[in-house]
């Protein structure tokens, strides 16, 4: 399990790598992704649902 020293090594090699100017881009644009990966899942769910079951064992009429 991760302590506070660590937390606070791992925010310093954050800013040191990307700089702390282009961090809120950054940042933004994984809230972007998070949303639209969530707005994906649930358009998904609700298209799997929506789908008629069929039966295991009977085969449609032709």
């Amino acid at each position: 399990m991760t302590g506070g020293p660590e937390i606070w090594i791992i925010i310093a090699l954050v800013v040191v790598l990307f700089g702390g100017s282009r961090l809120p881009k950054i940042a933004r644009n994984l809230g972007r992704a998070q949303g639209e990966l969530k707005k994906g899942l649930s358009e998904g769910n609700a298209e799997v649902n929506k789908e008629p079951k069929q039966e295991g064992g009977s085969t449609p009429p032709a």
